[in-house]
């Protein structure tokens, strides 16, 4: 199937289903949520369309694996697709090049630069396609994100990520999760 057309979750599956009807049964999952929250979005987000807000879902989705803080992600790249910004988001990077398999070291400066239908770095949109398939919260986060100022995140080394309304505090940011990588002796 098609990256982002599946609802990853938890399935009974009867003895003897074929994966043919699983996939149906994951496809079917996403398009009802998606109806269901469809109605229920907040009318002001930038995305537009159910197609746009997966493949917006699916950036959340890799950005952050704490659910709390997907509303607050979600705020971010609404705030930055507002403002005209790139979502300048590493999965996409990622993405690129490796079609979502893991990349298993930092990013270089030479695939920062790298134009692809998917680096956000690089396009002033979203990426041409989903870039997983995301889950239900990623979803409703991107169709009612949080009310915020924020137009910067980085990680924080705790597994969540700082916020910052300005390039100024999120540079100082910046400062901290690269400290905390060369003590962990992260390359």
């Amino acid at each position: 199937p098609a990256e982002g057309t599946l609802l990853p979750e938890t399935y009974l599956t009867p003895r003897g289903m074929k994966q043919s009807e699983l996939l149906q049964k994951m496809a079917l999952a996403q398009q009802q949520l998606l109806d269901a929250e469809w109605d229920n979005r907040d009318p002001n987000i930038p995305v537009k369309t159910k197609a746009e807000a997966i493949i917006l879902a699916s950036v959340v989705e890799k950005e952050t694996g704490i659910g709390m803080e997907r509303d607050m992600v979600a705020g971010v790249f609404t705030n930055r697709l507002r403002k005209g910004m790139r979502l300048q988001s590493d999965p996409t990077i990622i993405y690129g090049i490796t079609q979502g398999e893991p990349l298993g070291r930092r990013i270089r400066r030479s695939e920062i630069d790298r134009r692809t239908d998917w680096n956000t770095y690089q396009i002033p949109a979203l990426p041409a396609t989903p870039i997983c398939n995301p889950g239900a919260d990623a979803i409703r986060a991107v169709l009612n994100p949080a009310e915020t100022d924020a137009l910067f995140f980085v990680a924080d080394g705790t597994g969540g990520h700082a916020f910052a309304k300005t390039l100024a505090e999120h540079e100082r940011n910046v400062v901290k999760w690269r400290k905390i990588q060369r003590e962990r002796g992260l390359r």
